[in-house]
């Protein structure tokens, strides 16, 4: 005769706290930083879109808003969300070596000559303006580092540093990054086609989804992770360094 014996182990459940939730102090620099009228030029870009509107590819309404989106979930918004996160854990987690290797990565990272210029223009004056209204020592320390391994320093890394030593949460980092990015080529694309004022804020509001699924799908990719599919705007971009008449640098 065999006797069966049957051990109950009772595992406690596990109860996953959710992220500490944004202060007043917080989101007020966060709009701050993420203002169009933060001084990092961004008003000076157009990443590609010039072009595009030269070339007759973005022409009304729809097409500017399927062009957009196409950057933020395929392009660089996917591109620099992934940065972003990565820096921020670097910065919160104390993690010198994923900085630089995140910081390094972001740089390198573009396509054009163009959008690297974009890239680095706009996160050296980000911090610079940062850092002289809101100066904080772990803002300093981690803005240092990469400047003595002369490291460039692109702008989703310095969003990173500044959102990451504020102590700002990664989600509502990634979501004002993506609006801040969405609104300045949203603006770029009514001046150049042209558009009316109302159709470029039916266009932000058309592109919510998109903002809010790239800022969640990659907020917990890695940069192994790291890849685009829109070889469209690179094309846009480096077409547009030999374009006659330009009102933008990319």
């Amino acid at each position: 005769m065999v006797t069966v014996m049957i051990v109950i182990i009772r595992i406690p459940k596990i109860t996953l706290m959710p992220p500490e939730p944004i202060t007043p102090s917080m989101l007020y620099k966060l709009l701050s930083w993420m203002s169009p009228g933060f001084p990092i030029g961004a008003y000076a870009y157009s990443h590609g879109i010039e072009f595009a509107v030269e070339s007759g590819q973005v022409t009304d309404e729809e097409t500017l808003r399927d062009w957009i989106e196409g950057i933020l979930m395929y392009g660089t918004g996917r591109t620099d969300t992934i940065f972003l996160a990565s820096a921020w854990r670097a910065v919160c987690d104390g993690d010198e070596a994923l900085l630089k290797t995140t910081a390094e990565l972001a740089a390198a990272y573009r396509g054009t000559a163009e959008l690297a210029l974009e890239n680095e223009a706009q996160g050296v004056a980000f911090i610079d303006a940062v850092s002289a209204a809101w100066p904080e020592l772990e803002l300093e320390r981690w803005t240092l580092l990469l400047t003595q391994s002369e490291i460039t320093l692109s702008y989703p890394v310095a969003v990173a540093i500044a959102t990451g030593s504020s102590g700002i949460p990664l989600a509502d980092s990634l979501t004002a990054h993506l609006h801040g990015v969405a609104a300045n080529l949203v603006s770029a694309g009514v001046r150049l086609i042209p558009l009316g004022q109302t159709s470029g804020q039916r266009i932000l509001a058309q592109l919510q989804r998109a903002v809010a699924e790239s800022a969640e799908n990659n907020a917990v990719q890695s940069l192994e992770d790291l890849g685009s599919a829109a070889p469209m705007i690179d094309w846009t971009s480096a077409q547009h360094e030999t374009q006659y008449t330009r009102l933008f640098r990319s």
